[in-house]
């Protein structure tokens, strides 16, 4: 019975530990595979006609800062850390240091939302501006319940035909034709005439940049966030104005 009793607290250990490595791949690996069928309705930027759309797109400023400091997120939850540190590097340098997905949960960042807490959890709208407003910057946060996709388009042409100020937007992928989650990610530019934005997805292992029609995206962020009781919608971030 000794004997018994020993192998099956051996089992239950192996057990346990096997459930542990799960958790830790499924929260802390840095996210890997192929990439995912582009739904319809979306253009990738890596096809000719989204190369084309980018070409003939007039609001664009932001898009060469963006590109050159873009991060792909590092854990599955990190959607909201690797677009904050995309658009805090793209400021103009003196504003910041260069920043990390290690390195930006400062205490100030820490105090809005713990690591841990985005690991297993993700962030919401409010948290995203929290965590960006403990690194020096100016925010504006607009839940979609509160705007119209009118008033969207008209911050897209100001704020992408100007560098050095940005937009992130929170939204639900279930509504663009992908896997359902909620997900954040930095919009890198405007196309007018075919009313297209065009969304740097951070998770660059699912999606290349995506050219999205604007009304599908506000639909997508005018989608409640069970985790605030609110909708999704978008920040903006400006460099802090001495």
């Amino acid at each position: 019975m000794k004997r018994w009793g020993r192998l099956l607290g051996a089992a239950f250990c192996l057990l346990l530990l096997l459930a542990a490595l799960a958790t830790w791949n499924a929260v802390f690996r840095a996210p890997g595979g192929g990439r995912l069928p582009m739904p319809e309705g979306l253009i990738s930027l890596e096809s000719p006609a989204g190369e084309k759309l980018l070409a003939e797109a007039g609001s664009k400023a932001d898009l060469d800062a963006l590109v050159r400091h873009f991060e792909t997120q590092s854990r599955p939850a990190y959607c909201g850390v690797a677009s904050a540190v995309t658009v805090l590097n793209a400021m103009p340098a003196a504003a910041q240091p260069a920043w990390t997905q290690s390195t930006f949960f400062t205490d100030s960042a820490r105090r809005v939302r713990h690591p841990l807490k985005v690991t297993f959890g993700g962030m919401n709208l409010a948290e995203l501006e929290g965590l960006l407003k403990a690194h020096d910057v100016d925010t504006a946060r607009v839940y979609a319940s509160d705007s119209s996709a009118d008033a969207f388009r008209s911050v897209l042409r100001q704020n992408l035909e100007t560098p050095d100020d940005y937009v992130i937007v929170n939204y639900e992928r279930a509504m663009l034709g992908q896997p359902a989650s909620g997900h954040i990610s930095p919009l890198g530019a405007y196309d007018a005439t075919s009313d297209r934005v065009l969304v740097l997805d951070v998770a660059s292992y699912k999606y290349a940049p995506t050219w999205v029609p604007v009304g599908a995206l506000w639909k997508a962020m005018d989608t409640l966030d069970s985790s605030a009781g609110k909708t999704r919608g978008y920040v903006i971030v400006r460099a802090r104005t001495k």
